[in-house]
C-alpha cells in the first residue's frame, strides 16, 4: 500500500514520472489515485464544471461515469455538490451539456415547458 505522504511530496515537487504515469491512461490514473471508475469519473465531472469545461468535454466523462456504475441521479447530484465550490453560474452553464451527454436535451425541454404555459 502506498503512503499518501510520499504521493503528496511527489505532487508538490511535480515528480515527472508520477505525472507521466497519471496522464498516460485512465487505468494508470485510477491506480495511482486509488479511486474506482465511478468515483474517478464523478471527480472528473466536478473538475470540468469547476473550470468551465467545453460542452463536448462532458460526453466522455459522463459515458465513463455511467460505465463505472454511476446513476443519472448521482451525476446530477455531483452538479449539486460542486455548486458551493464552483459557483452557481458554472453549474448552470454545465447542466445542458451534462443533460445532452445523458441523452436529455434540457434546452428543448425548457422550450417545450415554456410553450405549454
Amino acid at each position: 500500500m502506498r503512503d499518501y505522504r510520499v504521493t503528496l511530496r511527489k505532487l508538490a515537487i511535480r515528480d515527472q514520472a508520477l505525472f507521466d504515469d497519471v496522464l498516460s491512461s485512465d487505468a494508470a490514473r485510477r491506480r495511482e489515485s486509488s479511486l474506482d471508475a465511478r468515483t474517478d469519473a464523478l471527480v472528473q465531472l466536478a473538475a470540468l464544471v469547476s473550470v468551465g469545461g467545453s460542452a463536448p468535454a462532458y460526453r466522455p466523462v459522463i459515458d465513463a461515469a455511467l460505465a463505472g456504475g454511476a446513476s443519472p441521479d448521482e451525476i446530477v447530484g455531483t452538479l449539486i455538490a460542486v455548486t458551493v465550490a464552483s459557483g452557481a453560474p458554472r453549474v448552470v452553464a454545465a447542466a445542458p451539456a451534462v443533460g445532452l451527454a445523458m441523452g436529455y436535451d434540457v434546452r428543448q425541454a425548457l422550450e417545450e415547458w415554456e410553450s405549454a404555459r
